[in-house]
């Protein structure tokens, strides 16, 4: 059994646009605004995204603890946002932040500085 996910007050003309997994989600892409460096990747739904829009602070779907959370609220590790934009697909979202601290769980600046695989294999 599904069930349907919950009331969200994100705008319609926006609702209306997004292109989401079956799950409802959106991959969000979190940026550094100033340097470019890509920094993590989280889920969004509808609720999510309207938080994130409104909030100024990155809110993400935990797939795993089925629970909302916003980023640096327990870690201290804050992302203050500074622009939001839907891909040409309007299936993916890229936020632009202020990261305050790590971005990765690990503890690190970003999600994607240390496993980096080999070209040419």
């Amino acid at each position: 059994m599904t069930s349907s996910p919950p009331p969200s007050s994100l705008a319609p003309d926006i609702a209306a646009r997004l292109k989401r997994s079956a799950d409802g989600l959106l991959p969000a892409i979190a940026q550094q605004y100033d340097t470019g460096e890509v920094l993590m990747l989280g889920w969004m739904d509808d609720e999510a995204l309207h938080r994130t829009l409104t909030t100024g602070r990155c809110t993400y779907w935990s797939r795993s603890r089925q629970e909302y959370w916003v980023k640096g609220d327990t870690s201290g590790h804050v992302q203050y946002v500074k622009s939001v934009a839907l891909d040409c697909d309007a299936d993916t979202v890229l936020v632009k932040v202020d990261q305050v601290g790590a971005a990765c769980h690990t503890g690190a600046r970003t999600c994607f500085d240390s496993d980096v695989l080999p070209l040419g294999q």
